[in-house]
């Protein structure tokens, strides 16, 4: 199978990878409590976007894009911008019920933003190589959610002493910080028509 890889998927590889290694250093963050182990997990992000766009880049300018490129890329996606800054986010203390519920739908609305890109991008190309624009904002915005988590660990406002704090609401505990995850997630479901650039 790896001899019919392009070498684009390669770079989709690449994303895939910075992704799982931010689940695993958000993992181990939660037992060593290192700030450089948060860091170095957040900064997984910005380097699966660079892989991100340069494996579209490769496609395109040696007219290699495929429909197994376009698979991997999404499931890439789903782990570097998806179920990444939601384990990183839960491993910063956002581990409330309404918080887990909150980066649950987080991570289901960036899939259904794939899946629906994935089923209309022939459609919107109209027999170019490229969609004119997204419906809703892409997975990748994420990224500020990683930005805003990493900004946060460098102020030590993880955990207990998390901005904004934590309050009940009936049975559960949500830290309000989630809620960026919930609008993030809202407008990715979105019909709001973003330009690609």
């Amino acid at each position: 199978m790896i001899r019919s890889f392009q070498l684009a998927d390669f770079f989709t590889l690449a994303n895939a990878a910075c992704g799982a290694l931010m689940v695993f250093l958000a993992a181990a963050y939660i037992g060593t409590q290192s700030l450089d182990t948060f860091m170095l997990a957040a900064a997984m992000a910005p380097a699966a976007l660079v892989f991100d766009v340069l494996d579209g880049r490769i496609a395109r300018w040696r007219h290699q894009a495929s429909a197994l490129g376009r698979e991997l890329d999404s499931l890439a996606d789903v782990i570097s911008f998806g179920v990444g800054p939601a384990t990183l986010a839960y491993a910063g203390g956002m581990r409330g019920g309404w918080d887990v519920a909150i980066l649950i739908f987080f991570v289901c609305c960036g899939v259904s933003r794939l899946a629906r890109y994935n089923v209309t991008a022939e459609s919107l190309s109209a027999g170019s190589a490229k969609v004119p624009y997204f419906e809703g904002t892409p997975i990748p915005t994420s990224v500020f959610l990683v930005l805003l988590m990493s900004v946060a660990a460098w102020q030590e406002r993880l955990g207990e002493q998390m901005w904004f704090g934590a309050t009940t609401l009936g049975p559960w505990g949500l830290h309000p910080l989630s809620l960026a995850f919930l609008a993030s997630g809202s407008l990715m479901i979105s019909t709001i028509r973003i330009p690609k650039l």
